[in-house]
């Protein structure tokens, strides 16, 4: 806290003094001009002494006061001359020097002898000035109570923030014996007082232990005194989910550090109550960097031993101007544009400037530190960066972390152990590689009130069918459907991508991944197709795929194949089996599942479609599959496209209008046109599969279909019998009375 202000009020008491010689007349004088009558509070004290000249009061340190002028009618001061504090005689000295210190240096000088501050003053008023201590010294006008810049610093800032706010008292962090090599390399660089780079940027899929980590820095930074200020952004709290507060939060525990530093900001807030509304740059020079300077060009800071550590977690978290009502787009643009504000200033304000302090910002890979970080990025030469899902293989951690965790329960039980090796094994494998997994799972068992071993069997054996009363996941569960849903919001309101379905969309990448298939199908599907083919099978735009994972970053990330020699392809890489069972189930994902049958009805329409819009890929030549004209990735997914049509077609229902229009845009003959070669392994089972949709699918609908695709199918038999290929296939029987 600020130093208090003296509880009597010098100057107020000073006015029965002047009453004195002529208070009948100075009252009955105030009383005729409007102005009230002193307080009796301030009646004389004989043991004070008088003021002198306005010219004693700069002499004592204090700056030459502004001549005030009222405007009519609002009660409110104006300056008639507009001066800048830091522009005044002795402004920057002033902060720099404690009160009971003069600018001269001379404080044994002024004892022992009587000081007069008004000296042959009259006509003023007593309400009008206050006398506290330097550092905070109130200037009153017309009788209006002033700015308090500690008071108003104070009402900008999230408590929540800090790293040990009440709010947080169950903050995630790292057992003893976990994480010790990335928290070694952090404090390494947090102590080390001439780094490469000041600004360390750690990134990591969801659940990947980012809070944790910090959490543990900022402890133990606590405890190295190198903890300079903390900022925990939070999603859920809407006093930490936006840039507004940082810069206040962050000057406010520097403040903490330093009584000059403190006095600084307090004056910088009073020179500009409005600094708190201006941009995060500008509040960051005023706030930090300047009051800053000034101490340490005062020669009383000691750079090697002032705390240096800024800790910034969850930027992917900060949200834009909570008072704003607008579309999810104009959402989650003014996010990433206030992170990628934020992430400018501290560049701007800490780094540029050359300050001792050490950042270090932890966050998802998302839009903002993402493209700043990249090659050509703002950050990229700057900036030490950590990627912790990709560099730090968790998995002794998590082994330890649930060991110590259950073992813990077996004593505090003081039952035998109910637990295995291989129980953690599986645990740990399951978890692909993120904390939050192993936390919520523990979380789950650790329930007092339910027993540990069979909380880790329902666990280990969870399934859909045990029941809605078993969520062991349920934590997990809510993280996966909060970013699905933000991407989803972001997604769907860009222009561009009107009448798109992002979850249908999502969901066909994540079966193409994952090869989701379905059993015992008669033509294995064409996949892993790549990410960019599959965008093109899709009928959507070259690099779409890019577009659609913007906002995943946390939960999957686009490979490119050429690391494994096949160039140009994408391949889609996600982080959590834990996110594939989730969006596998749909008592787990609820509204944001997408079943089988959607995805393999969407394929379906793109197959046909693809087919139809191709007319160059039909071509009669041999080697029309080699066309140089088409894309690789777009000729790949007309290949695709006519190999797996007619199993699509076996998988979905209710697509009879699809495969009429198919059918009258002379689709079947377009693949009659065409000498299929890689089809001749399954050729069989995909006649087989034509047959079969035509049967049951359309015949009591589209009759005159049927008789087209009949038509060909027979043909098609011919021509098998012709090239001496029937039953080729063994599957051809069994694919008949088993597949259904």
């Amino acid at each position: 806290m600020p130093p208090k202000p003296k509880k009597r009020n010098v100057l107020s008491r000073f006015a029965s003094l002047f009453n004195r010689d002529g208070s009948e007349s100075r009252t009955q004088g105030s009383a005729s001009a409007g102005i009230p009558p002193s307080h009796p509070s301030t009646r004389s004290d004989p043991e004070l002494p008088l003021p002198v000249s306005d010219s004693t009061l700069q002499n004592h340190g204090f700056p030459p006061p502004i001549h005030q002028s009222r405007s009519e009618g609002d009660g409110i001061a104006t300056s008639s001359q507009s001066t800048p504090l830091s522009s005044m005689p002795g402004y920057q000295d002033d902060l720099l020097r404690t009160p009971q210190h003069p600018r001269d240096g001379n404080s044994a000088g002024t004892q022992g002898r009587t000081t007069s501050f008004f000296s042959g003053a009259s006509g003023f008023r007593t309400g009008d000035i206050q006398y506290f201590e330097a550092s905070n010294m109130t200037v009153n006008t017309g009788g209006e109570k002033s700015v308090d810049g500690w008071e108003l610093l104070l009402k900008n800032i999230a408590p929540n923030a800090l790293h040990d706010s009440s709010a947080r008292y169950d903050a995630p962090k790292c057992d003893e014996d976990t994480r010790v090599e990335v928290t070694g390399e952090i404090m390494d660089w947090i102590q080390d007082r001439k780094p490469a780079q000041r600004l360390l940027c750690m990134t990591g899929a969801a659940g990947a232990g980012k809070s944790a980590l910090q959490q543990t820095i900022a402890e133990r930074c606590t405890k190295s005194d190198d903890l300079l200020a903390s900022f925990f952004f939070s999603s859920a709290d809407h006093t930490r989910n936006t840039a507004s507060h940082v810069v206040a939060t962050i000057a406010y525990q520097i403040g903490l550090k330093h009584s000059l530093i403190q006095s600084a900001i307090v004056a910088a807030v009073k020179h500009d109550p409005l600094i708190f509304s201006r941009s995060l740059k500008s509040q960051m020079e005023d706030l930090i960097v300047r009051p800053f300077e000034n101490l340490r060009r005062s020669n009383q800071l000691n750079i090697d031993t002032f705390p240096c550590a800024i800790l910034i977690d969850g930027l992917d978290e900060c949200s834009g101007n909570p008072s704003s009502i607008s579309d999810p787009t104009d959402d989650r643009r003014e996010a990433e544009g206030r992170q990628a504000e934020l992430l400018a200033a501290i560049k701007h304000c800490f780094l540029d400037n050359d300050l001792p302090f050490r950042v270090f910002i932890a966050s998802r890979p998302e839009w903002a530190i993402r493209t700043a970080l990249e090659t050509g990025g703002y950050l990229h030469q700057v900036a030490y960066q950590i990627r912790l899902s990709d560099e730090y293989d968790a998995s002794g951690d998590m082994r330890r972390y649930l060991q110590r965790r259950f073992n813990a329960i077996v004593v505090r039980n003081g039952k035998s152990r109910w637990f295995t090796e291989d129980d953690i094994e599986a645990l740990v494998e399951a978890a692909s590689g993120q904390f939050v997994y192993v936390a919520t799972v523990f979380k789950y068992i650790s329930e007092r009130r339910g027993s540990p071993a069979e909380r880790l069997k329902a666990v280990l054996g969870w399934t859909p069918q045990t029941g809605p009363k078993t969520r062991p996941f349920e934590a997990l569960d809510r993280l996966y459907a909060q970013i699905l849903l933000n991407a989803k919001n972001a997604y769907e309101a860009v222009d561009t991508h009107d009448g798109r379905d992002f979850l249908l969309l999502l969901r066909t990448y994540h079966i193409n991944a994952k090869e989701l298939l379905q059993p015992e199908m008669p033509i294995p599907l064409y996949f892993q197709l790549p990410a960019n083919s599959l965008s093109a099978l899709l009928g959507l735009e070259a690099g779409a795929e890019d577009n659609l994972f913007s906002d995943l970053q946390s939960l999957m990330i686009l490979e490119d194949s050429s690391k494994r020699g096949e160039v140009g392809d994408l391949r889609l890489r996600l982080y959590h089996k834990s996110f594939s069972d989730f969006f596998e189930e749909e008592s787990r994902a609820k509204d944001l599942f997408v079943p089988y049958l959607h995805v393999y009805t969407h394929l379906t329409k793109c197959c046909m479609h693809h087919i139809i819009e191709s007319p160059t890929f039909f071509d009669p030549l041999p080697d029309a599959w080699d066309e140089p004209s088409l894309p690789k990735p777009y000729s790949f997914s007309l290949e695709v496209a006519v190999y797996q049509l007619p199993t699509f077609l076996c998988l979905t229902t209710a697509i009879g209008d699809e495969v009429a229009d198919f059918t009258k845009k002379d689709g079947w003959a377009k693949l009659d046109k065409h000498e299929v070669d890689f089809l001749r392994i399954h050729w069989s089972n995909w006649i087989y599969c034509l047959r079969r949709f035509a049967e049951k699918n359309v015949t009591d609908q589209k009759p005159d279909v049927v008789v087209v695709i009949s038509e060909f199918v027979q043909k098609w038999e011919s021509d098998l019998n012709e090239w001496g290929m029937h039953g080729e296939s063994s599957d051809t029987d069994s694919c008949g009375s088993d597949w259904q």
